[in-house]
């Protein structure tokens, strides 16, 4: 015979006590049934829309079946005559109507035992007071060592729109397969998991030029993409947010898909699928040759390269000779994760955002210390400034010597709680490049792009960045 455990509440937001409620009423039967108490029962209690509240309890693992209750709880129990009513220990000292229902059929009233407090009304007060906020508070000690005036880093983000910038590199379309996990299998040790939902987005050099088109600037990008769906989704999306995107085909490459299988906020899995060699010499042609159009009223030129094929060392040199001839600042960043890559073959840029693992894989340096480091890297490249990224750790700032008192500084990382990590390091490489272009010094450059960063990590996927994203963290 099944038993049936019945719960009722408002539940304005799930919170951890809710949860363990749930379990708890769960284990004390086989069948799990919610009443949530409609806006009318409710009153002032309910917070959210009776909608939402149920659909929140529908989708819950532990409960098998929840409705809208809209008269007294115990005439719900009259009628669904459920073997065990839970109520959390709150209820203990007070009336509880439901009490005499179930002594006529012989029914039993559980209090919860081991219940946290949660205040789902403070929860969603604190959610309001900080909505779409992520950086908490700037770094004053920052800012005070180096003279920045917040009004006019905002001055900055809206100067953005004047600027016309070129992205050259390697296209990736991006796919989130969030799964739920069934278990371990029985035949060998694999995790087992069904897939749930799929969401897609541009990624690579096209995610860069989506910043700066978001950020306000005219953007084109020179890319190497295959006819293939991946190819045509990133055609589509980048015309969609206001990149003017030329893409060559190169017949025997496809578009780069990187795929993410996840379960409960983590990555199980990632899946490549990519074509490394370089670029036919055709398409360098091409691209040099659509550069040349557009150099004369270019602002910025942007190496976004992944390092699977798109940008070889000629075509590399070939761009940065016709910027240079025309004083347009340059920036690189070469990504080595997966892959290896040369973040220092990127000659005389104004700015150079590695890792610190991509400093010491294009140095071949495992043993001196991070400024040591950046310097060694700023000397071989000729760049005038290295912004290294360190993750949690934030990133080193380093710049030639010109002089100055500073020279090297640290910026803390502005979001101690990433939701998805992937891009952060594209956000403030294109924030701190548009404000590099902009005159910005290389601290309130490091500043914009490490704001855009905190911003991009508590985002999942890759979310063009917008001049409001950052005037709100700067307000």
């Amino acid at each position: 015979m099944t038993k049936v455990v019945f719960v009722s509440g408002n539940f304005n937001v799930l919170h951890p006590g809710h949860l363990r409620l749930l379990r708890f009423a769960r284990d004390l039967g086989d069948r799990l049934i919610v009443g949530v108490q409609s806006d009318r029962i409710a009153g002032d209690a309910a917070h959210i829309p009776e909608s939402l509240r149920l659909e929140s309890l529908s989708t819950n693992s532990y409960v098998d079946e929840c409705f809208l209750v809209d008269e007294p709880v115990e005439n719900v129990v009259g009628r669904l005559r459920p073997d065990v009513v839970v109520k959390g220990n709150e209820h203990r000292e007070y009336p509880n109507p439901e009490a005499e229902v179930l002594s006529s059929y012989g029914g039993q009233l559980v209090f919860s035992s081991g219940e946290a407090t949660f205040s789902s009304l403070d929860l969603i007060r604190r959610d309001l007071e900080d909505a779409g906020r992520v950086v908490r508070s700037l770094p004053a000690d920052y800012l005070d060592r180096h003279g920045i005036d917040v009004a006019g880093v905002r001055e900055l983000v809206d100067g953005f729109g004047s600027l016309s910038v070129c992205v050259v590199g390697d296209l990736i379309v991006d796919e989130y397969v969030t799964c739920e996990p069934l278990g371990m299998s029985q035949e060998d040790p694999t995790i087992v998991v069904t897939p749930v939902d799929t969401t897609t987005y541009v990624g690579g050099a096209g995610i860069v030029a989506a910043h700066a088109a978001g950020l306000g600037a005219g953007v084109t990008c020179l890319t190497v993409a295959g006819e293939d769906e991946a190819g045509a989704f990133a055609e589509s999306q980048l015309a969609s947010l206001g990149v003017d995107a030329a893409f060559f085909v190169d017949g025997v490459r496809p578009t780069p898909l990187k795929q993410r299988y996840r379960a409960a906020g983590k990555t199980l899995l990632r899946v490549s699928r990519l074509h490394q060699a370089p670029i036919e010499a055709f398409v360098r042609e091409g691209i040099v040759a659509r550069f040349e159009e557009i150099v004369e009223s270019c602002d910025l030129l942007v190496f976004s390269d992944f390092n699977y094929g798109c940008l070889p060392q000629d075509l590399v040199d070939d761009l940065a000779d016709r910027a240079r001839e025309r004083g347009v600042p340059m920036v690189a960043d070469s990504q080595s994760s997966s892959q290896i890559g040369d973040v220092a073959r990127f000659r005389g840029m104004d700015l150079l955002t590695p890792t610190e693992h991509e400093a010491r894989v294009s140095l071949r340096n495992q043993q001196d210390g991070l400024v040591v480091l950046a310097e060694k890297l700023r000397i071989t490249s000729g760049a005038r400034t290295i912004i290294m990224k360190m993750g949690a750790e934030g990133a080193l700032l380093h710049r030639e010597d010109v002089g100055a008192d500073i020279h090297t500084d640290r910026i803390p990382a502005l979001n101690p709680t990433p939701r998805d990590v992937a891009g952060a390091g594209d956000s403030l490489m294109i924030s701190s490049a548009m404000a590099t272009a902009r005159g910005a010094n290389p601290w309130e450059a490091g500043l914009l792009g490490s704001v855009a960063a905190a911003i991009q990590v508590d985002r999942m996927g890759n979310v063009p960045l917008s001049s409001s994203d950052l005037h709100r963290e700067l307000a």
